[in-house]
């Protein structure tokens, strides 16, 4: 079994007959069926283990893993407890409507998401016993003779043994924006993945050209095995919510345990009955939590999940709706994600001037000016020869090609001079080829042209360059002064970041031999894999937002440094940083360490060192989102606090780790899920505060109520309506608020940053306190003034409260805004939650059902007087502390519930 496995790292290194001598096979004869069949018990199927799917089972049980839901358990088997039933029904339903609400908004995405996998079962034709055959790619096991044709994926990791100008499309595992062509010849042993030509990798396709290969590795023994084993060991934690909202809860359940303790312990010891404690307690418990918030957090997030959705951003977790709201780095791949991912011409070098292709406009310019290009025979010959020199195909009506990408942007500009391929080769039909090969880095097409043939030729300039002693129509001596001139343009349109060919011609070569020296040199052509439209833009916005943006590509630091300077995210002469400099990171002093994550562009980087430079950042204290839709991408998708992958050209291993997928592989969509997030924290933050005042003035009407021997002020289920009632969907509207203009130009929160600041617990003290003082004099009043019993005044507390809630939505204004104009009262779910409040309110009083559970007593006129006149004192109160805010711009600034202000 060892010596199998052992060529699977060192196969590039080793000639073609001694990986077959180690797996001991035949490339001739291929393996025998009794071998191929102990070989596939030995070493298993050839498949990737994917992600687990959360049965439907644990998606609900994690509904209840919070810590406020546990407590509303245990206060739920506390009323069973006691024989208070329809306490506990009541109380479970607010358990099950959370839990029903939060279950069936992730299954929706993680349905979605499955409809977004392509698990297809692949095959693969290989070479047993002599024959050639067509078996599942699951059957592979080292040793496996495998026949490539154009248009195949690669389904094991191979050693080349056999290559027709095999060239390969590697970008999804490494990042290489354009086809790789692969020989038989061995590479260096120190040589990086990009760099082993003499291997073809598991997940990769055929562009063009056949071969066959050897198989050294299958399933997880495969670099892209390998890269799905890191996936499974990144873990990106909790997200910042998550965090937060478990502090939030943690500190509310201490909060409610003491005051529980300590108010029972005042109650037993002033000689009051032991069962009143304990419903006096359970209560409270009810009070001091507000079952409203995570049903509210809940939707939240929900409504947040559909919005992105409307965007073609897909959430598959509820939490992570929030995350892209506190990022505060953005890191992304560079092919397919920045770029489209294809080739097109982007300049042309002739001796006689220099051009470039507007593909809007489908012309050539010459300083700018659309040019005739019939009118310029060198620009004219060169785009012949790239027409010519060519495999692939192009449809000019449909604007697609198929093939190697170079030649098909080859086709495309020479579609713009009106040649066509199928007409130019009725004209000068093809009677041979020479394939690229590795060595000579060229490839020649062999023509006739009425009785003498000429070769077309394209590969490598410094190759072409090498070989040609004549230059342009006039066929001038190239002599070494001009062609060192030639060969440094073409070095200086590499160092842009742009894929160059060299073009020539043979004018008289023969169909049979190799292509002599003698070429006769047109010209460069520079290609690039353009930015998508919306990048700058994108770019821009995120840089307004307080968002860095930091590519990390496995593709050639040039490369990296164009496309970074084509769409705004460098200056020119920016520094690069490789992946060997990066490999100091783990022995780097502090400086050099902060030298490495302020850098913004990392080219030639593997997925392992994409990880290292996530944690580098995390461990900063960053909230990092990572982009990509590579196979490359995908560990770097699982660590990071968000993973966002691209969804149609997305892998299916990068869609499977990452968090969130863009449906229409557009960028730009994280700034609508930026902005999104962003507005979601605000509102959570408002409506917790909301809540929360809420509840205090609860605790302290029950708590200040027993202390001093007043009525129970309001009863457990009354509280229950309270909170899961007429304060969600206020709570719920506020929540629902669209976010202010300059969400976008303020800086990101930090990602430890409490939900509620202290000054905004001020607040929820100060207005707590207003509406428990309103409703402990509307209860003093009906008992001293009205001469009501005590049910009588227990409900008159209860309206009261009710009411002073409602009203109390309004002070969730920011402060400085007017009270009439301002994002409460412009929230039309503002006024239809308090239309429904009102309505459910007066249900709960007058349907007898209702009031009897709630036990509502009848209070009079004088009573509903009292209770609503008591009840626009917070309101008053409320909008006086705001008026005192915005009058005091330090307190002010403190004081604003709004997205993310800070002092």
């Amino acid at each position: 079994m060892d010596s199998a496995v052992s060529p699977t790292r060192n196969a590039h290194s080793m000639t073609v007959s001694e990986v077959a001598v180690a797996l001991g096979v035949d490339p001739a004869r291929g393996l025998d069926e009794h071998d191929a069949e102990h070989r596939l018990q030995q070493f298993g199927a050839n498949a990737l283990t994917t992600k687990r799917r959360l049965s439907d089972v644990r998606l609900l049980l994690r509904q209840f893993a919070s810590p406020v839901m546990l407590l509303l358990a245990a206060a739920t088997a506390l009323s069973l407890a006691f024989g208070e039933y329809q306490q506990a029904v009541a109380i479970a339903a607010v358990l099950l409507i959370n839990s029903a609400i939060g279950y069936f908004t992730e299954r929706r995405a993680v349905r979605s998401l499955e409809a977004l996998r392509r698990l297809g079962k692949r095959s693969a034709r290989v070479r047993r016993a002599g024959h050639a055959q067509q078996i599942a790619a699951q059957k592979l096991v080292p040793g496996d003779v495998v026949l490539l044709d154009a248009g195949d994926v690669i389904a094991a990791d191979m050693r080349c043994s056999s290559s027709a100008a095999l060239r390969i499309d590697e970008s999804a595992l490494t990042g290489e924006s354009v086809p790789v062509g692969k020989g038989i010849e061995p590479n260096s042993a120190l040589a990086g993945l990009h760099e082993r030509d003499a291997m073809l990798f598991k997940g990769t396709h055929i562009v063009s050209g056949g071969g066959e290969g050897i198989v050294t590795g299958t399933g997880l023994a495969t670099e892209l095995g390998r890269i799905t084993e890191l996936v499974d060991e990144a873990s990106g934690g909790d997200t910042p919510l998550e965090r937060q909202l478990a502090l939030l809860s943690r500190q509310l359940i201490w909060i409610t345990l003491a005051l529980a303790a300590a108010i029972s312990v005042a109650g037993l010891s002033s000689g009051r009955p032991v069962f009143l404690m304990v419903e006096t307690a359970i209560a409270l418990a009810v009070a001091a939590i507000p079952e409203g918030l995570p049903v509210v957090a809940t939707l939240t997030l929900a409504r947040g999940m559909l919005r992105m959705a409307r965007h073609n951003a897909l959430v598959e977790n509820l939490a992570a709706v929030e995350t892209l709201g506190s990022t505060t780095v953005i890191m992304t791949d560079k092919t397919g994600t920045l770029t489209e991912n294809r080739m097109e011409v982007e300049q042309i070098l002739t001796p006689s001037g220099d051009f470039s292709i507007d593909h809007d406009l489908a012309s050539i310019l010459k300083d700018g000016n659309i040019v005739d290009p019939s009118a310029d025979p060198e620009l004219m010959q060169a785009l012949l020869i790239g027409v010519l020199c060519s495999n692939a195909e192009y449809d000019r009506h449909a604007y697609s090609g198929t093939g190697d990408p170079m030649e098909v942007a080859l086709l495309r500009a020479g579609s713009f001079a009106g040649l066509d391929r199928k007409e130019q080769i009725v004209t000068f039909p093809e009677v041979a080829e020479h394939p690229f090969d590795t060595a000579t880095r060229r490839m020649a097409t062999i023509h006739r042209s009425g009785d003498n043939h000429f070769a077309a030729v394209k590969g490598a300039p410094e190759e072409v360059l090498a070989a040609a002693d004549r230059i342009g129509i006039k066929m001038d001596t190239l002599d070494a002064a001009e062609r060192a001139v030639w060969l440094r343009r073409g070095e200086e349109l590499a160092a842009r970041g742009l894929r160059v060919l060299a073009v020539a011609v043979h004018p008289r070569s023969s169909q049979d031999q190799p292509v002599p020296d003698g070429l006769v040199f047109y010209g460069l052509v520079a290609f690039r894999d353009p930015p998508r439209g919306d990048i700058p833009e994108t770019i821009a916005a995120l840089r307004r937002a307080g968002i860095r943006v930091v590519m990390a590509t496995g593709d050639h630091p040039s490369t990296a440094l164009g496309i970074s300077q084509a769409i705004g995210l460098t200056e020119p002469g920016a520094f690069v940083m490789t992946g060997a400099e990066m490999s100091r990171l783990h022995d780097a002093s502090e400086a050099e360490r902060q030298e490495i994550i302020h850098r913004q562009i990392f080219a030639r980087v593997s997925p392992e060192q994409k990880l290292q430079l996530i944690g580098a950042f995390q461990r900063e204290g960053e909230v990092v989102a990572m982009t990509g839709d590579g196979v490359n991408d995908a560990p770097a998708l699982s660590k990071a606090d968000i993973g966002v992958a691209m969804g149609q050209r997305g892998t299916d291993v990068a869609r499977e780790a990452a968090d969130m997928v863009l449906l229409d592989d557009a960028f730009s969509t994280i700034v609508h899920a930026v902005r999104e997030g962003r507005i979601i924290f605000a509102n959570i933050r408002r409506f917790s505060a909301y809540l929360l005042s809420c509840n205090l003035a609860e605790v302290l009407v029950v708590g200040i109520a027993v202390f001093t021997g007043l009525p129970l002020a309001l009863l457990p289920l009354q509280i229950l309506f309270l909170n899961f009632v007429t304060d969600v969907f206020p709570a719920f509207a506020l929540a629902a608020g669209e976010g202010e203009d300059d969400v976008l130009v303020r800086p990101p929160r930090q990602p430890n940053e409490a939900i509620l600041t202290k000054a905004q617990w001020l607040s929820v003290a100060i207005y707590g306190a207003a509406i428990s003082g309103a409703t402990l004099l509307a209860l003093i009043s009906s008992i001293r003034w009205l001469g009501l019993a005590a049910e009588q005044a227990t409900t008159v507390s209860f309206v009261t409260i009710a009411l002073a809630q409602l009203w109390h939505t309004f002070n969730m204004r920011e402060s400085g805004s007017g009270f009439w104009y301002n994002s409460v009262t412009q929230n039309r779910f503002v006024w239809y939650a308090t239309a429904l409040c009102l309505a459910l309110l007066f249900a709960g009083i007058n349907v007898p059902l209702l009031s009897e559970t709630l036990e509502i007593a009848s209070i009079g006129m004088e009573g509903w007087a009292l209770a609503i006149g008591s009840s626009l004192l917070p309101l008053v109160a409320g909008q006086l502390w705001l008026s005192l805010s915005a009058r005091q711009p330090a307190l002010g600034a403190h004081l604003k519930t709004e997205l993310n202000e800070q002092p």
